[in-house]
């Protein structure tokens, strides 16, 4: 196994890098907030970013944001290896990712994949991964990312931040609209119950059983984030003030907008 660098232990980071030091993987880890290593078995904890990254064959990094990853990268960008290999888990989407290539040294390889799941998925393996970038670069980050879940070659550079903020957007978007109608039930008066059953087993059935799920952790501020990504029109702009206006469910999983919209009404 190559030395990897894993930066970022946050709600998905932290099952991410335990799943890939459980598979054998040996990791040297980095968190903004130290101490989050402490539950990890046979990794190496470092003071700093350039500290994890001296010496690694892989990069993985999993923040929170564009700003996290470009703050991340600018310190520890010079300390990388020619012919390392950075593989962003981040969803920043594609300008961000493309501003991240841009800064890399000359030599060191970029991969965009970021995933879909949460915190079950991300610790057993189980979460989807959109891969984007060149043939070679992603043959080499296969063995990596196949441990974390089910690879989707997406294309070329930037290609998987890309269809990242077209997904998350969707399901962002679709669960709020979903929310929105549940709260027209209970004023018309039609039973919270019956409307849930009836919209999980018609074509909404997907976004109803994300919506309606108790074992997600995706919270409200960071899907309002994504929405940001995403930009388009004016659906998916309101989408986002609507997860905007209830900062009492920021840290909430997504699934918390339904009961803010029922008690905003």
């Amino acid at each position: 196994m190559k030395k990897t660098a894993f930066l970022g232990l946050g709600r998905m980071g932290l099952p991410m890098a335990r799943r890939l030091a459980d598979t054998g993987h040996p990791l040297t880890v980095w968190n903004r907030s130290p101490g989050r290593a402490a539950g990890l078995t046979g990794v190496t904890e470092a003071a700093t970013p350039a500290e994890a990254v001296r010496g690694a064959d892989v990069v993985v990094t999993m923040l929170s944001d564009p700003a996290a990853v470009a703050e991340v990268a600018g310190r520890c960008a010079a300390e990388l290896a020619p012919g390392a290999l950075w593989i962003d888990m981040s969803s920043i989407g594609p300008r961000a990712t493309a501003d991240l290539r841009a800064g890399l040294p000359d030599g060191v390889a970029l991969v965009d994949a970021p995933v879909l799941g949460s915190t079950g998925p991300a610790a057993t393996g189980g979460l989807t991964v959109f891969a984007g970038g060149e043939d070679a670069d992603l043959d080499r980050a296969q063995p990596v990312l196949e441990q974390l879940g089910r690879v989707r070659r997406c294309g070329g550079p930037g290609s998987g931040a890309a269809l990242k903020v077209v997904v998350i957007g969707a399901i962002v978007a679709c669960v709020t609209a979903l929310g929105e109608v549940l709260a027209v039930a209970e004023e018309l008066g039609v039973p919270q119950e019956q409307a849930r059953e009836v919209l999980s087993a018609g074509p909404l059935a997907g976004v109803a059983a994300r919506a309606f799920g108790t074992e997600s952790d995706f919270p409200v501020r960071l899907a309002a984030k994504d929405l940001a990504l995403a930009g388009g029109g004016p659906v998916l702009a309101a989408a986002r003030e609507v997860l905007l206006a209830h900062p009492e469910i920021a840290e909430q999983d997504l699934s918390a907008v339904l009961g803010a919209l029922r008690r905003g009404r």
